[in-house]
């Protein structure tokens, strides 16, 4: 079969491999459609250190090929869709309430991290009653697609924000995550929603998704301008979805005594982050950090379904480029560069 390859560090191609075989709880999938996602980059320039041969890729949707004897929700032919994020459910961290983790830090992430990933012609699924779900029918592909990680991240980061019903919040960075993140704070309940972003396409669709201001950082210091929104007093919480160091101080700076900072950035580069000391009480102004790495599994999925199913969200409005699977390589360096407007590419592969 073909797939798309992390080489190496800095070097990605398309190879032929074997297709993979299940396991008697797995599942193989034969993709329909697929998301590049920012994170493929960051591994791609060694963010999780160094891979070879690795196929990229953990947001897809398709159609179940072959289940293994011990599967028995799943079967040929179903339409499914497969969280970015697969963990053992039987691990002691699920067991813990921290299934993502799977038994180490980043454990439960196994697609392109510690076997291959999504952008092939076939897919290894692990645990398949636990992390697949099936499709509702009057949901399309392209909608599904969206559950496997943008929107269970997004919504997540808004929900262990705690963001009191009519609170504030504010979400640092309106990519795909960031963008599902204000919308999540909305579902949620927040009052005020604030977001920070200078790109206008992302700053339309913040205001689409329930932005009620946007701050552009190239002319607004945001910490000033989220204080003096809030008529001094800061957020309730704040949501960094880009992962730099100065989002992340920004979030301190902005949230107020007593409220969270929300964390799904992805840190993909440089040793530590700081934390400015006045602004978080020399450690004890009650300032929450919470952390989440996109909550996966089949109840989590089928709950995002019925959002889709009943029109309380269209992700598919930050789709902005398809490609057919061939062109996969094109797609990938358009993302990598941000070229283009570019916020989410979609890959189809038949």
């Amino acid at each position: 079969m073909k797939a798309f390859v992390m080489e190496e560090v800095g070097e990605t191609g398309i190879t032929e491999k074997e297709p993979p075989e299940p396991g008697p709880a797995d599942a193989i999938l034969k993709p329909t459609q697929g998301l590049i996602c920012t994170s493929d980059c960051h591994t791609v320039h060694g963010a999780i250190g160094d891979r070879e041969d690795l196929t990229l890729g953990h947001e897809v949707v398709g159609v179940v090929e072959e289940v293994g004897d011990a599967v028995s929700d799943f079967e040929a032919g179903d339409r499914v869709a497969v969280g970015a994020i697969t963990p053992d459910w039987s691990s002691r961290a699920a067991q813990d309430g921290h299934a993502s983790q799977s038994n180490q830090a980043l454990g439960g992430w196994k697609f392109a991290n510690v076997k291959d990933g999504t952008f092939a012609e076939y897919v290894h699924v692990n645990d398949a009653d636990g992390n697949l779900a099936h499709i509702p029918d009057d949901v399309s592909d392209h909608e599904a697609l969206y559950t496997t990680d943008m929107m269970t991240t997004g919504f997540a980061a808004a929900e262990n924000a705690a963001i009191p019903v009519g609170g504030t919040v504010a979400v640092f960075a309106q990519g795909p995550v960031g963008l599902m993140a204000t919308k999540g704070a909305e579902l949620q309940g927040a009052g005020e929603i604030i977001a920070v972003e200078t790109v206008e396409k992302r700053q339309e669709l913040a205001r689409t998704y329930g932005a009620d201001h946007v701050v552009d950082f190239q002319e607004h210091d945001p910490v000033e301008r989220i204080v003096e929104l809030t008529d001094g007093e800061g957020v309730d919480a704040a949501i960094e979805a880009l992962g730099t160091d100065q989002t992340f101080q920004d979030c301190i700076k902005a949230v107020k005594p007593g409220g969270t900072v929300s964390n799904v950035g992805y840190h993909g580069e440089g040793e530590f982050r700081h934390i400015p000391r006045e602004e978080w009480g020399v450690g004890m102004a009650e300032i929450d950090i919470v952390t989440d790495l996109c909550p996966g599994g089949r109840l989590r999925i089928e709950r995002l379904l019925r959002l889709l199913e009943n029109d309380r969200v269209d992700p598919t409005e930050m789709t902005t480029h398809e490609f057919e699977f061939d062109e996969i390589e094109a797609a990938f360096e358009l993302m990598d560069n941000k070229e283009d407007g570019i916020i989410k590419p979609l890959i189809h592969f038949e």
